[in-house]
Parts: structure tokens; sequence; C-alpha cells
């Protein structure tokens, strides 16, 4: 019987420790024991993957199928918290695949300065992501009493209305924009570093309105108390604003993973 052929797959990296046990019990995107495989002073959180399920081909399909996707991003993500509850971690892109144990080590020998210089910017920083939401109709302008020109015709008065909700509308998101921009400031103030993300698709995030703020902030842990409260604060004194507070985070918005090598 052969043996089965397997890559590995990557989680993420910190630094090497005294004791090289990873998590006990931790399992991965395979169900496979999770490990460190360590190198230049670091060590990276991995597992052992079978090429027939893991392979280019086999894997771009699994990437469509919603249901394992979801499953596999919900196992690396796991993998991280975990990792990152032993020491600071960098966390890599997910379905970052080497050939082997050694493709890894000779990765962490080429990338050693940069994943070192990362761990040190990170430490004792932790990722908190805070969206803000409004209702469009709260920042709309108050109520026009002229309204279209009694003297105009049917099609002239239509073309008027459609031009002032049009207008209404940029102006209200104006107006909430501008109350995110003064939310960001406040707690900006209070963080490291900022990362700026797209709103998300109101149909896959499932809520109403819009999304004004999506934004991660690495901060302080010694201020992680503070920067909570300002959250709240700032909700309080924008009742038109709904904040949303995550985390803590390993620091998925301030890391740059090494470019995925394809498993073959």
């Amino acid at each position: 019987m052969t043996e089965e052929a397997l890559a590995t797959w990557l989680y993420a990296v910190t630094a090497a420790r005294e004791e090289s046990a990873a998590p006990p019990g931790l399992t991965g995107v395979a169900d496979e024991p999770v490990r460190l495989v360590e190198g230049a002073g670091l060590a990276a959180v991995v597992g052992s993957v079978p090429l027939a399920d893991f392979g280019e081909e086999r894997l771009r399909a699994h990437l469509e199928d919603l249901p394992w996707l979801e499953r596999a991003a919900r196992a690396h993500h796991r993998v991280i918290g975990r990792a990152a509850g032993y020491g600071q971690v960098i966390p890599l892109r997910f379905a970052t695949i080497y050939h082997d144990d050694g493709r890894v080590r000779t990765m962490l020998q080429e990338r050693r300065d940069d994943f070192t210089a990362t761990l040190a910017r990170v430490a004792g920083r932790t990722e908190w992501g805070v969206k803000a939401y409004v209702d469009p109709r709260a920042f709309l302008p108050d109520p026009d009493d002229e309204g279209p020109s009694g003297g105009d015709s049917p099609g002239t008065a239509y073309l008027l209305r459609r031009r002032a909700q049009r207008d209404d509308k940029e102006t209200a998101h104006l107006r909430a924009t501008e109350r995110a921009e003064e939310i960001h400031t406040a707690l900006a103030a209070l963080a490291a570093e900022t990362a700026a993300h797209p709103p998300q698709d109101a149909r896959l995030a499932a809520y109403e309105g819009w999304m004004v703020l999506n934004n991660s902030y690495l901060v302080p842990d010694d201020r992680t108390e503070e920067f909570t409260a300002a959250v709240t604060g700032l909700g309080e004194r924008y009742p038109g604003v709904d904040l949303e507070l995550s985390g803590p985070w390993p620091p998925y918005s301030f890391t740059a993973p090494p470019e995925r090598e394809e498993a073959s």
C-alpha cells in the first residue's frame, strides 16, 4: 500500500518557543492534528492535508462549494485563534499551502526579517473591528414645503421630484459619511494603526440601511478598556448611528502573509 501524498497547510507564524508542542488536541481544515514547523527562530502553525483532497484542481472545486468553504474557513480561523492564545501570531491567508515542511522552513528563513519585524510591531496589540450602520431616513434634509411649482406640467413636476429625491439621498449619504468620519477619528486616536475595509454586501451581511464604517483598529492591550468604552460612548453620542464592536482578534488586518505556493 502506498503512503498517501500530503501537503502542508499553513495557519499562522509565531516566534519559536521552548516548548515545541502546538495547542493540544487542536485539529485543522482536514481534521488533521495541528503542529509546529520551526526554523530561523520562528514557528509555523501547520497541518498535513492530503493532496487527493487539497491539490490545486480539487481545492479550486472546494472553493466554489460554499458549505465546504464555510466549514474550512471556520476551522482555519479557529486554529489561528487558539494559537494566538499561546503568544502573538501572524495569521496567514486561507489556503496557503506548501509542498512539504522543508519548503515551509525555507520560507521562514527567507521571510525571517519581515516576520520578526511584524511580530514586534503587533506585540502587545490586538485587532478590534467596528462597523457603523445608519438608517438613511434619519439623515435626510428637512422636508421642503415648497415642492414643485403648481404651474409645472406633470412631466416637469415628476422630473423635479426625482431630482429632489436624488439630491436628498446624496445629502443624506454625505451627512452619514461625515458622522462616520467623526467616529473613526475618535477611535483612531486610541489605536496604533487602522485599516479601512469596503462595506459588506447587505444581502450577505443581513443588515438594513447603509454601512458607513467597516474598519479595523490595532489597539494596545493597555488601552482595550478605554477603546471599548469609547465605542459605547460614541454610540450614545450619535443615536442615529448603530455601532457594532467585534473582537478581540489576532491582527488579521495588520500583517502581510507570504504569497501562496500552489500544491501539486
